[in-house]
């Protein structure tokens, strides 16, 4: 996606055009890493120095808002701008991120609560990548938050 289109999607989303804002979605739209606001600003810097955390936090509240973006909590809050129908593979230990798409998730019902109307659902599984199951990967680490999120 280039800069004018971005700043098309921006307008049609009746969104503010700002250098900021297109060089954060930008960054964004090029990784599949699920960035953290920290990682974010990091990449950015570079092109806009003098941009902050508190205008990056900023502008991933809008764009979230916007429907541009989803945040998935995982200690540190990461976003994903992949908005398709997927679920998330969390490792707790490197506390990587993987995407899952897998059209079985996307057809799960509540056997339960039929007077509630489910508008959206996120399957999280949490565990542990192939590269920290690897002999001599310190996986006890964070045996205690592994028992939190499960």
């Amino acid at each position: 996606m280039t800069i004018a289109a971005i700043q098309k999607l921006f307008r049609e989303k009746r969104l503010k055009v700002t250098p900021q804002r297109c060089a954060i979605y930008n960054m964004m739209i090029h990784t599949q890493s699920h960035p953290t606001a920290e990682e974010i600003i990091s990449h950015v810097k570079q092109a806009l120095p003098m941009i902050s955390l508190n205008t990056v936090y900023y502008t991933l509240n809008v764009f979230e808002t916007a429907g541009l973006i989803m945040s998935i909590n995982n200690t540190h809050t990461r976003y994903d701008t992949n908005l398709e129908p997927h679920h998330h593979l969390i490792c707790v230990s490197c506390r990587k991120i993987e995407d899952v798409f897998d059209d079985a998730l996307n057809q799960l019902h509540l056997s339960q609560k039929s007077d509630f109307e489910i508008r959206g659902y996120r399957v999280e599984f949490y565990g542990h990548c192939l590269n920290c199951q690897k002999p001599g990967t310190s996986i006890r680490r964070n045996k205690r938050l592994a028992i939190t999120h499960l």
